[in-house]
């Protein structure tokens, strides 16, 4: 019997688990909220009994997100050196996939900026959470660096001392200078190493996936602790939260890829949409880029005529270097944590963010929650507690499964912008 309640517990889906873990912090902490309030046995269980499991879920994520980044970019780059014919290919892709990820970041921030969704809780109550709060990220926190200090960050002087002191800019700026290097080094020594950072990225990838089977319990904790010290008002923000970043993904789809297909792929933007749905469904229901290869490339050879030459290296690579949804992701809720805590970002801190953002745009692992390691790396890089994300992860799932399925229609995007823009096709879907 116990082996029977063992599988269909470990057999129910990791949204369904999640959804559960939400429920039973937010409803606890609710209950807790309006009855005894701050009592000293709250205070008690927080610290001794949920706080611990958030810091090592958190500690967790956060020694996977140097290595994990570090590894897909390093790839997503090297990946064209073995494509010989398509070298003026990859280079429009990679201006299109730059371009792309640097409007959607500018959309994420320009709605979270104007919404303010964070914005409105009680001043003494967000400092009595960030005093609290165990710096589980002190490693890669810092302070807001100077507007020339982003510039020289970009460039570490070791990028060991950078990766242990969390500078997550010039960790990024060597992962791409590094993935440029296997690139245009073509000796047995370089196909080895890249074989060994591929390793890196598939081990990064199951430890993920590995740790988030823990976010229930994580979510759980994360919302018992913020209702029983916020309350009510707490779910009106994550609601305004999630509406804001709903609302960016829409401009992004409506106004950015529709211009792209129309514009420079030729293509009506609702005969294109109508086209990639399967891939989008599948998308949103894996919320996963990498799982949803094989039906992108089923769609874009069968619904749009794409020749496969061009999809394989397209797609192939933008599973892993064309993230739009997760720079907007990113950018909504870094921004959203720095109001709710009420630590002002200026231009400079929003600057860094932007890069971080573009950056990640076009390296971020195409997995389920694979954008969390890189948000709490940078929250504390700007001066947010990193365990803030705990406000967040409880609605994650549902915005990893809307994000994933506008990675996917952003690849496919850029494949029909590509075929259109260098000739590679005749047979476009025609117009009616």
């Amino acid at each position: 019997m116990s082996v029977s309640r063992t599988g269909r517990w470990s057999s129910l889906s990791p949204h369904f688990s999640v959804l559960i873990g939400l429920a039973a912090g937010l409803g606890g902490g609710l209950l807790v909220n309006i009855t005894t309030g701050r009592a000293d046995w709250v205070s008690d269980f927080t610290a001794n009994v949920t706080r611990p499991i958030e810091n090592l879920f958190l500690r967790l994520l956060f020694v996977l997100v140097l290595p994990l980044l570090f590894s897909a970019l390093v790839t997503g780059i090297a990946g064209l050196r073995d494509l010989k014919a398509f070298r003026r290919l990859g280079g429009w892709m990679l201006s299109f996939m730059f371009v792309a990820s640097t409007l959607a970041t500018l959309i994420g921030l320009a709605t979270v900026n104007l919404f303010q969704p964070g914005e409105g809780i009680d001043p003494a109550t967000a400092d009595i959470l960030l005093n609290s709060a165990d710096k589980t990220g002190g490693i890669l926190a810092g302070n807001t660096p100077t507007m020339l200090g982003t510039v020289v960050q970009l460039v570490p002087a070791n990028i060991i001392s950078a990766a242990s002191q969390g500078n997550l800019l010039g960790v990024v700026f060597f992962a791409l200078l590094f993935g440029v290097g296997l690139m245009l080094v073509r000796t047995e020594g370089s196909k080895q190493l890249l074989l060994v950072i591929e390793g890196l990225f598939d081990v990064g990838v199951r430890l993920i996936g590995i740790v988030i089977r823990l976010a229930p319990v994580a979510v759980a904790c994360f919302m018992f602790d913020l209702t029983v010290m916020f309350g009510w008002p707490l779910l009106a923000h994550l609601s305004a939260y999630v509406g804001v970043m709903l609302v960016a993904f829409a401009l992004h789809v409506g106004v950015v890829f529709s211009s792209f297909v129309w514009i420079v792929g030729g293509i009506r933007p609702l005969i294109f949409f109508k086209a990639v749905q399967e891939a989008a469904f599948i998308g949103f229901s894996t919320s996963s880029s990498n799982a949803t290869l094989p039906t992108a490339l089923k769609v874009a050879d069968e619904n749009l005529g794409l020749p496969s030459q061009v999809t394989r290296f397209v797609l192939g690579i933008g599973a892993v270097a064309n993230q739009n949804g997760t720079a907007i992701y990113e950018a909504v809720t870094i921004l959203f944590l720095a109001q709710f805590f009420g630590i002002q970002l200026g231009l400079t801190g929003q600057l860094t963010v932007f890069a971080i953002c573009v950056l990640s745009g076009i390296g971020t692992v195409g997995v389920p929650a694979g954008a969390l390691p890189v948000v709490s790396a940078t929250l504390g890089m700007i001066g947010v507690p990193p365990e803030g994300i705990g406000l967040v992860i409880g609605v994650d799932r549902l915005l990893d499964m809307c994000r994933t399925s506008l990675n996917v229609v952003g690849d496919l995007t850029i494949a029909v912008a590509i075929t259109r823009y260098t000739g590679a096709r005749e047979d476009a879907p025609e117009n009616p």
